[in-house]
Formats: C-alpha cells, structure tokens, sequence
C-alpha cells in the first residue's frame, strides 16, 4: 500500500521555497484529472515534476463529470471505434487501481418504441462493445426481454418497453480520483500545489523555460523553472495559448454539461439506467448511497468559464426527460436538492453540433515549446497522459541524450488501494459498519467513508477516537477535516464540503448541520480572523443556494 505523505497548505511556505528554489523537468498546469495523470506519469518515469492548479485541485471538469468510468456505448453510433476500444479498456484497469473508488455498476439500456436504439442494433452493438473493450466474464452483455428487464426495473414504462440491454460500467467520484491520482505522484517525488494561478511564462532564447505563478492563497508571486511545460488546464487551455501567443489553428470547443439531485426516495431506480430523451439524445440516472442523480446536458458554452451554473431550463429539460421515462415518477422542481455543471473542453469542428464532437484527445505544441493537451474522457486519463508525457520523454532525448523509460502506471495502485480484489472492499466496508456500529453509525457511513477513502479510512478512523464529541456524526466531520487538511491540501471549507467529501452534491443537508462547527475548526486551525470567517460562510451559502435552488424566482 503507498503510504500517506503529509501534503498540506500547513506547509505553502516550504513547498513554495522548494518550488522557487530548484528547476524541474517538467512543470504540469492544471490540477485536475489530465494533469494529476500527467504528474504520476512523469515522475514515476524519473523526471523531477511540478504541478500547478490556479483554483483548488479537481475544481473544475474533474469535479463535475457523469461520475462514471465508462467504455463510451454512444460513441459507437459515431463509428469511434478507437475510442470505445481504448476507453473500454481503460475501465478494467482503472477498477483495479482504485477498486474502492472505482464500482462496478450494472447499466440498463431499455428498448422503447420508436426509441434510439432497436433490439437488433443494441445488440450487436453491445457484442461490438464487449469485444472492443475486452469485457470478459459475468460483466458480458445480456439482451433481456420486457419481463425480464421489468423485473430488474418495475419503473420502467410498460407500455412503449420492449425489452433492455443489459451490460457492465463502473462508478467514480471523479474529484476523489483525481485527487488520490495526485497523491499517488507525491510517492515518486512529484510537488502538486494548488491556488497557484500561472499569469504567464519564462523564456530562454525564445523557448518556454518555466511558469510565473500567482499563489492566491499567500498573495505572492514566485518562479518555476523548469526544461518543459504542458498545459493540462482543461477549459483554460486556450487562454494560456493565448498568454504564449500561439492560440493558432485548431481550438476548443467548450459545451456543458448538467447534473441534477434527488433524494433516493424520489427517484427510487434499483440500478443505473441510460435511455432515451424524446429530442434523439440519451441520459443516465443513477442511484448512488442517498441519492439518484440524473444527467446530463451537452449544449454550448460561450459565458463565463469561472461560473459555470445549472439553469432553470436545464432542470426543466432533465426532469421532463426523466418523467417521459419513467411515468410513475413525477419529479418537480422543488424535489432537486443539489445539481452541478461543468465544462467539456472538446476540439472545435466546423459543422459539428455540441453532441456530435469527437472526445478524443489531441496535443498541440507550440513554436516556442509550450506543449497542449485538451480533449479526451475521464475514463481515458491514463492514456492521455501517457501519449504526452511520451512527447516529453522524446524531446528530453533529442535536447538533452537523457533516456525516459516507458510508462507504467497501468500496475502503480493509487492512495488507499490495498485491496486485491473488489471483493475485499466490500468485505472491508462491512467490517468498518461491524466496527462504527456501536457508535451509532450506519451501514452508509461505512460505504462512506470506504469509497472515498479506501484502507485511508484507518487513519480517519484514529483521528476520530482521539476526538472528544458527544455528536459522533460531528466528531467523524472534525476527524475527516483534519485527515483532509493533513493530507490532501485543504484550504478553504469550499475545498472541504465540496471536493474532498462530495456533501454539496450528495449530502447537502450534512452541510448545513456542521458547516459551523466546521468554520470552529478552520479558525483555529489556520488562525483566520472573524472577516475570512464571515467571506467562507457567505460563499459556502451562496454555493448551496446556486446548486440547489430553483425556485420561480431565478428565473
């Protein structure tokens, strides 16, 4: 198992003067899943790495994806058969770096009259999938008939059902992932930090030598040098082209995408389904511990790339789409209880709808060496990083005789994986419950605190024993904090509730109850005064009201 490094802003100052103070291989922008991938990558090849991320790590696309590892089924009708053969090999071995971070999670795909996808097609379509993807075992895909796929999902519409394909993906919570991905990298000396804004580059003889970055959370500015630079900074990569003066030719296209939340009760599906919207396209729900959430849009993006926000008419679109479904339900407005969206930074192709674009990945280099990467897929993350990291290792033997070694982070298992199979995790999940039961906690909390944490959750579990709470649910939030902030470079509550834990998407009411107690801590902690204090309440507010309310009003 790969040991924790402590990795805290506790720190900032000694992390800043070793990043001003040494010249790198390579400087990573971007700290979500691209560039967590891209530092893992490098530095267990040997190459002294740096990575920089403006906001916090994971707070952009990496926060607000589909949340699945998934083989691309849809590409298919797009004849991307590259893509859903790397994607659809990519699951396997991301479930087995992470398996308590990444689930299996049996799809359902019902067959509707006049619906995108006929028997026939589906299932040879899924055959197709199978083979592409290298699906092997119980994980194969099955046709079922009406009854069968009823049995499976009594809220599926009787009258217009068919039947249903039924086939294997994998659940994430891709905040989590990227940020165990980061951790993982700390191991083969790789130095992350986050609220380091790059404004722009060094230059020795007109190649890109390093990065001047803005640390927003020290307010100060200092040097990275460093022999290359990728950009992995997902939206933002245009405008750091642009800072470079090479935005020329191909450029992104950006189109969100939008997720809604319910209580389980309001949409209470046994597995997750993918079906049809009535307007050609397709969208999940799926059940995940409290909740089922539903998603997604794909429209494009021209606003304001730093407020990306749930519209009323996305919501609108969402629950009709899930009512013309499933006609048992009647979701309303008033049922959502958190939402999110995010940003697709695609590749612009003239005459190509937002859904029509290709996810593919594609890396620009610039005349004065700053190296591009945009595109792709959550689920393609590896491989991305390994195809650019590929691109360094080439220039660092023709500019400097120094022979890379091959990637091999197919077989590098990331932070709190110690487990052989998914089996022990479950098996672990129930001896946590077995161990917090007389605690008063719940099977959830068990679940909980696994899939987020994996075998982590020992060290959480010792912070909490020292904690003298008669509120066991506040004394595990206290524990969860400090693990956060020791560890995983928590700076603000924001990075807390919403990046580390996953509450304000999955369990907002939880914030309401210790976001006091919690801003205690970070007083105490960071010795804050009442005005940061008064700032992280009123923002904390403002994000649950803008994730969760949708009332007449907003529009």
């Amino acid at each position: 198992m790969t040991k924790n490094i402590r990795f805290s802003n506790l720190d900032r100052k000694k992390t800043i003067a070793k990043l001003k103070g040494e010249t790198f291989d390579l400087v990573v922008i971007g700290g979500g899943i691209t560039g967590g991938g891209i530092a893992l990558d490098a530095a267990s090849r040997g190459l002294k790495v740096a990575l920089v991320e403006k906001n916090d790590f994971a707070s952009g696309t990496s926060s607000k994806s589909t949340k699945l590892i998934h083989g691309g089924l849809r590409y298919l009708k797009q004849f991307d058969f590259w893509l859903v053969k790397e994607v659809g090999s990519e699951r396997a071995i991301v479930h087995n770096l992470a398996p308590h971070l990444v689930l299996p999670e049996k799809m359902l795909l019902p067959l509707i009259e006049n619906g995108s996808y006929g028997k026939w097609l589906t299932s040879i379509g899924l055959k197709v999938y199978d083979i592409l993807a290298q699906v092997t075992g119980d994980d194969k895909r099955k046709m079922l008939e009406k009854k069968e796929a009823l049995k499976l999902e009594p809220l599926l519409p009787k009258k217009i059902l068919k039947g249903a394909g039924y086939y294997a993906e994998y659940r994430t919570d891709d905040a989590r992932l990227t940020m165990e991905t980061i951790k993982t990298s700390l191991q083969y000396g790789a130095m992350p930090l986050n609220y380091a804004e790059v404004t722009d580059f060094i230059y020795e003889e007109d190649m890109v030598a390093g990065v001047k970055v803005k640390d927003t959370a020290l307010n100060t500015e200092f040097p990275i040098k460093a022999k290359y630079v990728i950009s992995a900074a997902g939206p933002w990569v245009d405008e750091l082209r642009g800072i470079n003066n090479s935005k020329k030719g191909k450029r992104l296209h950006l189109t969100k995408g939008v997720h809604l939340v319910f209580p389980y009760e309001k949409l209470p599906i046994k597995q997750s389904v993918y079906f049809d919207i009535p307007d050609g396209r397709m969208m999940f729900a799926i059940p995940r511990g409290k909740i089922t959430y539903i998603g997604t849009t794909d429209t494009n993006f021209n606003e304001n790339k730093d407020s990306v926000k749930t519209d009323v008419a996305d919501a609108i679109y969402l629950i009709s789409a899930v009512n013309n479904m499933f006609p048992k339900i009647n979701l309303e407005m008033e049922d959502i209880i958190s939402s999110w969206a995010g940003l697709r930074p695609l590749i612009h192709e003239e005459g190509k709808s937002a859904s029509e674009l290709s996810r593919k990945d594609e890396i620009f280099t610039s005349d004065s060496g700053l190296i591009s990467i945009a595109g792709g897929k959550l689920t393609g993350y590896r491989k991305m990083a390994e195809r650019v990291v590929n691109r360094v290792a080439k220039k660092m033997e023709e500019d400097y005789g120094i022979s890379v070694k091959d990637s091999d982070t197919e077989h590098i298992p990331l932070c709190g994986n110690d487990f052989k199979k998914y089996k022990y995790v479950k098996k672990y999940i129930a001896e946590i419950h077995e161990r917090l039961t007389p605690e008063g906690f719940s099977q959830y909390d068990a679940w909980y605190l696994v899939t987020n944490y994996g075998k982590q959750t020992e060290t959480i579990l010792q912070y909490y024993s020292k904690q003298k709470e008669d509120d066991h649910v506040l004394g595990m939030a206290k524990a969860e904090l400090k693990f956060t902030i020791e560890n995983e470079m928590v700076q603000t509550p924001m990075d807390f509730f919403i990046r580390r834990t996953g509450r304000l998407y999955f369990d907002i009411d939880s914030i309401r109850n210790l976001m006091e107690p919690i801003l205690a801590e970070f007083k105490t902690i960071y010795k804050l005064d009442d005005e940061v204090i008064n700032s992280y309440r009123k923002t904390l507010e403002r994000e649950m009201d803008e994730h969760s309310n949708f009332s007449l009003d907003r529009i």
